[in-house]
């Protein structure tokens, strides 16, 4: 089971937990069967709002899930599409994000519950 959390550094998971998805400076991509992590750099953060590929930014790779504090609901709609459920994620590290993850806390993001802008956190 893969989910990625989109990060502010490439610090693994003691990274801080990066406030939206498309303009997040990395991907951390955590393998939570094998406890192993994949550091993405995001090549598309700087794009206009409502213009994130989140399915292409993952540049083809294998995840389950997303885990993010904030993304808009075309991008929850893409990737719902592609079969990734996406999560609100809790403040703090990647390592914060994957306990949550596992004790099933995190809050589904749906069309209805996503973020209108860059400023949702």
């Amino acid at each position: 089971m893969k989910i990625c959390i989109p990060t502010e550094t490439n610090a693994g998971k003691e990274a801080p937990v990066y406030g939206h998805f498309g303009s997040a400076p990395y991907f951390t991509i955590c393998d939570i069967t094998d406890d192993t992590i994949e550091i993405v750099d995001n090549t598309n953060q700087h794009h206009e709002h409502g213009m994130c590929q989140p399915v292409s930014a993952l540049a083809g790779r294998v995840v389950n899930a997303v885990v993010v504090g904030g993304m808009g609901g075309r991008a929850v709609m893409m990737l719902n599409e592609s079969g990734i459920k996406t999560f609100r994620a809790v403040p703090g590290s990647v390592a914060d994000v994957i306990k949550r993850y596992k004790e099933g806390v995190l809050e589904e993001l749906t069309v209805e519950n996503a973020c209108a802008s860059h400023d949702c956190h």
